[in-house]
């Protein structure tokens, strides 16, 4: 057994939803193994109001979560990350600052449930089903046996997680 902590990095666009909801879920889920955070390419400033509703509801802690640019991350006094993932296709696409120490990486596309339009209901609707797929992908992660993996393998199944729909 390690007691390796992993640093990890989720990525989107925005950081107000999808990337906050995965920092917060593995710090929860993974907190004995993980340390997460989140930013975007284009940060919008604040997290999304019904973020902090559905994460809030499922009972996880939602103080000081902030939305940040992924400059933070790449300064040298930053933590070095084990793992990034994006995990919207606009950040898939982007040029990412070239990160130290050479992370795993990889890409976990969601649907910006920010962008779904309609009524108050079916946006709730929208921002609970994200956050349900993105904790069974975090609850896949926390699955592997890490220490025992080589990094080939392991960055192979993760992008393979990546490429495989959450039910």
């Amino acid at each position: 057994m390690t007691d390796k902590i992993y640093n990890t990095l989720f990525i989107c666009t925005g950081n107000s939803a999808r990337s906050i909801m995965a920092e917060v879920i593995l710090n929860h889920l993974g907190r004995d193994r993980f340390r997460a955070y989140s930013a975007g390419s284009h940060p919008r400033g604040e997290v999304h109001p019904l973020t902090l509703q559905v994460l809030g509801d499922k009972g996880y802690a939602i103080g000081g979560l902030r939305s940040k640019s992924w400059e933070e991350f790449a300064r040298p006094d930053s933590p070095q990350m084990d793992f990034i993932f994006t995990v919207c296709d606009r950040a898939a696409g982007e040029v990412c600052p070239a990160w130290p120490g050479q992370p795993i990486t990889a890409h976990w596309g969601f649907a910006d449930p920010v962008a779904v339009g309609g009524d108050p209901a079916q946006m709730l609707k929208t921002f609970v089903n994200t956050q349900f797929q993105i904790a069974n992908r975090i609850r896949l992660l926390l699955s592997l046996p890490l220490a025992n993996i080589d990094r080939l393998s392991l960055q192979n199944q993760l992008r393979q997680f990546g490429r495989e729909r959450s039910e």
